[in-house]
């Protein structure tokens, strides 16, 4: 762990125990709102459902003709992802098409750590003070307070696992111990709008402690994972994110909090503990893209139809009128207004939350669709000076919505020209 110090103490960082929270990430200097306090990226990490390995992209995809299993969007990410993937690939094809299909993706991200560990091991590929096995090993398990089924869960994942590798170094019981601190550990990385794209392990960044008034908040860039701070955090602070859904009331904080000691929550699944109950519909259905279908069976877009009086669905035909829509966006608009208020409730947003943001750029964006061009300008001011702290003003999503506001204040002041 020396290394690892020091490593940290180039970043300006520090890790120290605290009594009753374990190891702690302290800052050596003061950071302020939207500056990166730190970055990794992911020691292993896998796509969810049909998604490159490489990028996680959905477009273009070919399978491994080999395995079977792994898709590549193209060849620079699979050459990229080739080291790895070859002793992955031999292991997989020695499994019938049955077991090939229990292959889930927790299962490869244990295959791609042991292999990884495989690689480092033999200087295949390189280590560094932040990208090493030891650092795998230091996580906490928490097995202690794991229930005897989801034990024995572990136990089975753990022999198809073994039964996979077939490497007698390795035994069952490591294995399973290892799926416990992925449970308590391992992210869901998500695109800038929190939806989710894989999961990863990010052993440093796992170092952070919860708090349901953070100071910082995790987000990704690709597969890299990046704190950002929300507000001033002065040298010597103990650097902080939250693990779950900091909107719910006091009993579903601490209830999702004892979850996450065998299962860890990322922003974009605790958005599902949102305000259950007259916003869930919204919620649901408008969500990120307010403009998408969201039926039961559809994931179709909504397009204006021709004489502008709603809004009609490109997959399933579905039409939407444009009240309706404009119910929503205002819907959305209450909420996020509401979250972001100090009340009596413990349902409150802090001022800077990725969520809170992500909430006003889908008012935003409502309002501009149905031609509220002023308030459109006004949704989208909040959300880029809420995600230009939470994702950076780099990123393209955040450079994106710029433009878009740009756009949206231009027409704002044309139609107040014609108007005079």
């Amino acid at each position: 762990m020396e290394e690892l110090h020091r490593a940290l103490e180039n970043h300006c960082l520090a890790v120290s125990t605290v009594q009753g929270k374990g190891r702690s990430l302290f800052t050596s200097r003061d950071f302020y709102p939207g500056e990166v306090i730190i970055s990794q990226e992911a020691y292993v990490c896998v796509p969810t459902h049909k998604r490159c390995d490489g990028c996680f992209a959905t477009t273009n995809l070919s399978k491994c003709s080999r395995c079977q299993v792994v898709w590549y969007c193209g060849i620079p990410c699979q050459k990229s992802e080739w080291k790895l993937h070859r002793l992955e690939c031999e292991a997989l094809t020695r499994l019938d098409n049955l077991k090939r299909k229990s292959v889930t993706p927790s299962i490869r991200l244990m295959l791609k750590l042991y292999i990884r560990r495989k690689l480092q091991d033999e200087k295949i590929i390189p280590t560094t003070a932040m990208d090493n096995y030891k650092l795998v090993e230091a996580l906490v398990a928490h097995m202690s307070d794991i229930k005897e089924e989801q034990l024995v869960l572990y136990a089975q994942m753990a022999n198809l696992v073994h039964l996979i590798l077939q490497w007698p170094e390795i035994n069952i019981k490591e294995i399973a111990e290892i799926f416990s601190k992925f449970a308590c550990n391992a992210h869901t990385i998500c695109d800038s709008e929190l939806r989710p794209l894989g999961t990863g392990l990010y052993p440093v960044v796992s170092i952070i402690n919860h708090s349901c008034l953070p100071n910082s908040v995790l987000v990704f860039e690709g597969r890299v994972a990046s704190v950002r701070a929300l507000q001033h955090v002065p040298k010597g602070t103990e650097v902080l994110i939250s693990y779950i859904e900091t909107a719910g009331s006091t009993v579903t904080r601490q209830k999702a909090l004892k979850e996450h000691k065998i299962g860890m929550l990322s922003l974009a699944n605790s958005v599902k503990l949102v305000l259950k109950g007259q916003y869930e519909d919204v919620r649901e259905n408008a969500i990120l893209e307010g403009y998408r279908c969201k039926t039961e069976t559809c994931d179709g877009f909504l397009l204006r139809t021709t004489d502008g009086k709603a809004f009609q669905c490109q997959e399933c035909g579905l039409v939407r009128d444009k009240e309706e829509i404009k119910q929503i966006a205002t819907e959305i608009k209450l909420l996020s207004e509401e979250a972001s208020k100090p009340s009596s409730s413990d349902r409150v947003y802090p001022a800077v939350h990725p969520l809170l943001g992500l909430q006003y750029y889908t008012c935003g964006k409502l309002e501009w669709y149905l031609g509220d061009t002023e308030e459109a300008v006004r949704s989208l001011t909040k959300a880029v000076d809420i995600l230009r702290i939470t994702h950076g003003t780099n990123t393209p999503f955040v450079k994106e919505l710029l433009m878009m506001l740009e756009e949206a204040r231009a027409e704002a002041l044309y139609k107040l020209s014609s108007k005079e």
